[in-house]
């Protein structure tokens, strides 16, 4: 069984066994409202659990133990009516081959989370119309789940889903709620999702498929060449930093990467770290004292 590492803030539901792509947890967290213990958010996280496992995704037949482990995090700040205000945290993983691993693919903290819900209203995805910014919001980030995953295996294997994602993002802008447009900030799905499409970021692309599946899926044959690998993918993620610095893009990969890359290079056959912890530093220096537990 897969290992991914959560903090359960509520109640777990079990995911129904009609799962599509996804292998999704679904948390509601209400403390912060006072009324945590109210019917609408226990029916808010069985709705949202069963809309991400049970819809349809892709054109793709995904195996059971092929689907994505995620889990999904609705902090909700305030609620009045039919109006709710909060944050969600996302976070997704892939396996390691050769071991009962999973590596850290997707961590995002989204601010911008107001949706208007109605108790037991069905939550159904249209990409030609915009319905609600709670299904946009949860599918722009589903999509983005997928396409990373994607970009692990194959190159630029995402690009299909990130362009999904970029139809409801063009989509929701024509609404009044916020992350959908380029006025509303540098650190937003539209600007993530711009970044991903951007052949500005290649590099990306191809330090998450060297990094995963050259590198950490080598790791259980060839330990050596698998951490080489690794460190060649995180330094093509300099070039990134050179042309855009305190890049988003490259933010969010270290707020997933930075244990296990600590991991990875503190122990077991030895390569040279000095270009790659010069670089960590230069890259993501908010995790100074993480690279400085790298000793050779």
């Amino acid at each position: 069984m897969r290992k991914l590492l959560f903090f359960i803030l509520c109640t777990a539901i079990i995911v129904p066994a009609t799962a599509q792509e996804l292998n999704c947890t679904v948390t509601v967290d209400a403390e912060k409202t006072g009324q945590p213990n109210l019917q609408v958010f226990s029916t808010l996280q069985s709705q949202l659990l069963e809309f991400i496992n049970n819809t349809k995704w892709t054109d793709k037949v995904y195996k059971n133990q092929e689907r994505i482990d995620c889990n999904m995090t609705l902090v909700v700040n305030s609620y009045e009516g039919e109006t709710f205000s909060g944050t969600l945290q996302i976070q997704s993983s892939r396996p390691v081959y050769g071991s009962t691993y999973d590596s850290p693919v997707y961590n995002y903290y989204d601010k911008q989370v107001t949706f208007r819900y109605k108790e037991f209203e069905p939550l159904a995805l249209n990409l030609n119309s915009f319905d609600s910014n709670l299904i946009s919001v949860i599918a722009f980030h589903v999509y983005t789940v997928i396409g990373l995953d994607a970009d692990t295996f194959s190159p630029e294997g995402g690009r299909p889903y990130f362009e999904i994602a970029k139809q409801i993002t063009s989509t929701a802008a024509s609404s009044s709620y916020s992350g959908w447009k380029a006025t509303d900030g540098n650190q937003t799905r539209y600007s993530y999702n711009d970044a991903l499409l951007s052949s500005v970021y290649k590099d990306f692309h191809d330090a998450m498929y060297m990094y995963h599946r050259e590198g950490m899926d080598k790791m259980e044959s060839n330990q050596l060449e698998g951490k080489k690998v690794i460190a060649d993918a995180i330094n093509r993620l300099k070039g990134i930093s050179d042309r855009r610095p305190n890049s988003y893009l490259v933010r969010t990969f270290f707020d997933a990467k930075t244990d296990e890359i600590q991991a990875v290079f503190s122990g077991g056959p030895k390569v040279d770290i000095t270009k790659l912890v010069e670089n960590l530093n230069r890259l993501a220096p908010t995790k100074r004292s993480n690279w400085s537990e790298i000793k050779y």
